[in-house]
C-alpha cells in the first residue's frame, strides 16, 4: 500500500489561558493522497483554519500542538525546529490565504516577490527565475504576464491578486497546498475561475490540496472528499458525493438542509438551532448534543470517536455497531 502524502494522526491543539488550558483541536485524524483535494468545512470556530496552520507550522503563540503527529511524505514534521520547518514551507507545502494582501508585500513588484521565492527554494539564476515567474503567471491566468510581472500588488484586482498568490504558492512545485478560504473575498464568477484553476493544478501537477472553507457549495464543486468539522473535531469524513447526497451525522444533515436546492420552491430553509459552543463551554459527551434533534442518553455522557459507516466515517453513536454493554465493558 502506498503511504498517503499527508497523514494527520490524533492532532491536539491547546491554548493555555489564566483559567486553565483550553482544547481547540481534539483528536483530529485524516489523510490526503497525491493529487487529491480534501475539503474541510464547518462553521467559524470549528477548527478548520487552526488545523491548516498546524500543518504549515504557522500556529500563533500561545497556541501549541499538544499531541498527535503530522507526517508529510513519511517524515514527521510537527516537531521540527523552526528553520527546518521554514525550509519545508514553500518547498513542499504551499499556502493560499483568504486575503491576498496579507501574502503580498505592497512595496515590491509581483515579479520581485516571485523571483525571490523561486530562488529561495531552487538554484535557478535570476533570469531563469524571471522566466519561470512569467510562466507561472501565465499558468494561473494573468494576461500579458511579460508586462504585468513588473506591476505592484495594488495595480491588480482582487481576483488577479489571488491568482498571483496561487502562483507564489506554486513557485517550488510543492506536493501539498493548504488553501484557507481562498475564494471568500471574491465575487462568484471569479470564485469559479479560481476553483477551476485549483482543480486543474491538481490534475496537471499531482499537487494535493487541503481546501478550508465554510461554503459547502465550494466543496461540492471542487473536492474529492470532505471532512466536516465541529467544535475542534471531525464529525464526518467521506467522499464528497456521499456526504452531500447521504449525510450521516445530524450536524452534516443540518448543513445540507440549509442549502437551497435548485428547482425546488420552499418557504423556508432548514436551520440548525443554537450555535457552536465556545471552547470554555464544550458540553460533556458529543459536543453537538445541545443542538441535535436525534440525541439520546449516551450522547450526553460519552463522546463518540469517528467510526466506519461505509464509505464514510462518522462520529455519532447512531452508527455504533457494538452493543452498548460491550462498549461500556
Amino acid at each position: 500500500m502506498a503511504v498517503p502524502l499527508l497523514q494527520v494522526r490524533d492532532l491536539r491543539i491547546e491554548i493555555p489561558t489564566r483559567r486553565g488550558v483550553l482544547t481547540a483541536i481534539d483528536g483530529v485524524s485524516f489523510d490526503i493522497e497525491d493529487g487529491e483535494i480534501l475539503g474541510v468545512v464547518g462553521e467559524s470556530g470549528a477548527g478548520k483554519s487552526l488545523t491548516g496552520a498546524a500543518i504549515i507550522g504557522l500556529l500563533e503563540p500561545p497556541l501549541r500542538i499538544a499531541g498527535g503527529e503530522i507526517i508529510l511524505e513519511g517524515q514527521r514534521i510537527d516537531n521540527l525546529p523552526y528553520a527546518r520547518m521554514r525550509a519545508i514551507r514553500g518547498k513542499k507545502i504551499g499556502a493560499i490565504f483568504q486575503d491576498p494582501l496579507t501574502s503580498l508585500n505592497p512595496l515590491y513588484t509581483i515579479g520581485r516577490q516571485l523571483i525571490e521565492t523561486i530562488q529561495t527554494h531552487t538554484d535557478l539564476s535570476s533570469s531563469k527565475a524571471r522566466d519561470r515567474s512569467i510562466e507561472l503567471l501565465r499558468e494561473v491566468g494573468i494576461p500579458a504576464p511579460e508586462r504585468r510581472i513588473d506591476a505592484y500588488p495594488h495595480q491588480f484586482s482582487g481576483g488577479m491578486r489571488q491568482r498571483v498568490v496561487i502562483a507564489l504558492a506554486l513557485c517550488a512545485n510543492p506536493r501539498l497546498i493548504i488553501a484557507d478560504e481562498p475564494t471568500t473575498a471574491l465575487d462568484v464568477s471569479i470564485q469559479a475561475q479560481i476553483l477551476a484553476l485549483l482543480k486543474r493544478l491538481c490534475r496537471d501537477h499531482g499537487t494535493a490540496v487541503m481546501l478550508v472553507t465554510h461554503d459547502m457549495g465550494v466543496i461540492a464543486e471542487t473536492a474529492h472528499r470532505v471532512a466536516v468539522m465541529y467544535a475542534g473535531r471531525i464529525a464526518e469524513l467521506g467522499p464528497v458525493r456521499e456526504v452531500v447526497k447521504h449525510p450521516k451525522h445530524p450536524y452534516t444533515e443540518g448543513l445540507m438542509g440549509a442549502i437551497p436546492a435548485m428547482g425546488h420552491d420552499v418557504d423556508r430553509l432548514n436551520q440548525i438551532e443554537g450555535s457552536m459552543p465556545r471552547l470554555t463551554a464544550i458540553p460533556p459527551g458529543c459536543a453537538f448534543n445541545p443542538r441535535c434533534p436525534k440525541a439520546f442518553d449516551r450522547c450526553f455522557v460519552e463522546r463518540p470517536d469517528p467510526m466506519a459507516s461505509d464509505p464514510s466515517q462518522v462520529a455519532c453513536w447512531l452508527y455504533d455497531k457494538q452493543p452498548v454493554e460491550a462498549a461500556h465493558g
